[in-house]
């Protein structure tokens, strides 16, 4: 069973947590041990990456740190293919729909699709849009913001998305967004696909992260800032029992 499998049918039978290291806010050693953490939590993943990386050795490095301290999956959330890495087991080929960049819709699929084919890492179909206010993200990847209320646009985003073959759709809001997605977007769009929804981008604590769950998201990622928390595997374990209701 691929990786991807393996997900849509745990998130058929409950919610997901995934934990999102960026490897250009910690050294690759505080990434191993948060990702030791979170599978201590609970956590089912770790997705790697960021909006400002400088080096394919940033992420090799950090990818390396989270296998050796925990077994579970490592999945690559690229801004390009120069920070692709074959020590990860899979890569969230994720096209970012509403960017006015190219690059960032195909063209950079296109340079990176032969290192995953020679890589033997998992390719992981994805369509990702950014909502308002979309942080970091958004100003890197050149997006044309969804508003946070245009529920229309984001259903009509999501099915383009499953009508292409994707398998999976992400909603965005950006690493340290005041605001998450809203939940009534997050519930009309899900209602529409039958692809897994994934919801990250400012959540920061339990009853966000529960509400998101609530509401329909499939998986729920947050980030690094809980590296910060005294206790991190409460933080973490008391995250994802909320988001597994």
């Amino acid at each position: 069973m691929s990786l991807a499998e393996d997900i849509a049918k745990k998130s058929n039978k409950k919610k997901l947590h995934f934990s999102l290291l960026d490897p250009d806010k910690q050294k690759p050693e505080i990434a191993g041990f948060i990702a030791k953490t979170a599978e201590e939590a609970g956590s089912s993943a770790v997705m790697v990456g960021g909006s400002t990386l400088v080096s394919q050795e940033q992420v090799d490095k950090t990818v390396k740190a989270i296998k050796k301290h925990s077994n579970l999956p490592v999945i690559l959330f690229p801004s390009g293919a120069k920070f692709l890495s074959k020590y990860a087991d899979a890569v969230f080929f994720m096209s970012l729909l509403n960017s006015r960049n190219l690059g960032y819709v195909i063209r950079e699929h296109v340079k990176g699709a032969p290192f995953v084919k020679y890589s033997g890492i998992e390719p992981i179909s994805m369509g990702y849009v950014i909502i308002e206010p979309g942080m970091t993200a958004g100003k890197v990847g050149e997006v044309d913001l969804i508003k946070k209320d245009d529920i229309e646009t984001a259903v009509g985003y999501a099915l383009a998305a499953q009508y292409l073959g994707m398998n999976f759709f992400y909603l965005e809001a950006g690493s340290g967004a005041p605001k998450p997605v809203s939940s009534k977007m997050i519930t009309e769009v899900k209602k529409s696909i039958d692809i897994p929804l994934i919801v990250g981008g400012g959540i920061r604590g339990p009853k966000t992260a529960g509400e998101t769950a609530k509401a329909g998201a499939d998986v729920v990622v947050t980030g690094t800032k809980l590296e910060k928390e005294k206790n991190l595997k409460k933080a973490l374990s008391d995250i994802i029992k909320s988001i597994e209701g």
